[in-house]
């Protein structure tokens, strides 16, 4: 299975890497618009919230999802993401957070999932969110459920897909209001940029050694 030989191989393989140093803003950078690079700060008051990057294998390759969000009049609408959300104050931590709203967007029993690690956190500053990525594996593919609310539609991502440094473009992304330029993982028809690029940058930085 790529190069890990098992998928319990990559699940050892990457919660021990999670453990160590990690990339963070080097890796983020890579996939991070020219606007973003001032990287701007939280404040005091900005919320907390988690999203969950799910791993299972599926024949000979390892997978993820990601979801497309419906359009709106948001931030956020239309765009590719993790499933997660605001950590609410009945979520002991964040990791709980990942898996409540993996459960709540797209159907994924909470207790069927086992925790890796987590990557670093990325302050988004349109929506003032601290956002941890965590990661986490469930042994087969789950029978996804999407809310209809906050999913427009689920997408699986291949890892030695999303690995492939040709499928790195960079554009003018579509956003409310205008355009903004940016790079982004051109896959499968799918654009894949902000946040989500940024925490798949440093995944895929981890993953590789």
């Amino acid at each position: 299975m790529n190069r890990f030989g098992t998928f319990s191989d990559f699940e050892a393989y990457v919660a021990d890497r999670l453990v160590k140093d990690l990339p963070g803003r080097t890796a983020h950078g890579r996939m991070a618009a020219p606007h973003y690079k001032g990287w701007p700060q939280p404040q005091e008051k900005s919320r907390w919230s988690a999203v969950l990057i799910l791993f299972y294998p599926q024949y000979d390759e390892i997978v993820f999802p990601v979801i497309q969000r419906p359009t709106y009049d948001g931030v956020h609408s239309g765009q590719i993401a993790f499933p997660g959300g605001k950590m609410d104050e009945t979520d002991q931590d964040l990791h709980q957070t990942a898996l409540r709203e993996a459960w709540e967007e797209i159907g994924v029993p909470k207790e069927e999932v086992k925790i890796l690690g987590q990557l670093s956190e990325i302050y988004i500053l349109v929506s003032d969110m601290r956002v941890v990525p965590v990661v986490g594996t469930v042994p087969a593919r789950p029978r996804f459920v999407p809310d209809a609310r906050e999913v427009q539609e689920i997408r699986e991502i291949g890892l030695s897909g999303i690995r492939d440094r040709q499928i790195i473009r960079e554009g003018k992304i579509p956003v409310r209001g205008g355009f903004v330029k940016s790079p982004y993982y051109d896959y499968d028809g799918l654009q894949i940029w902000g946040a989500t690029a940024m925490m798949i940058s440093e995944l895929l930085e981890i993953i590789e050694g």
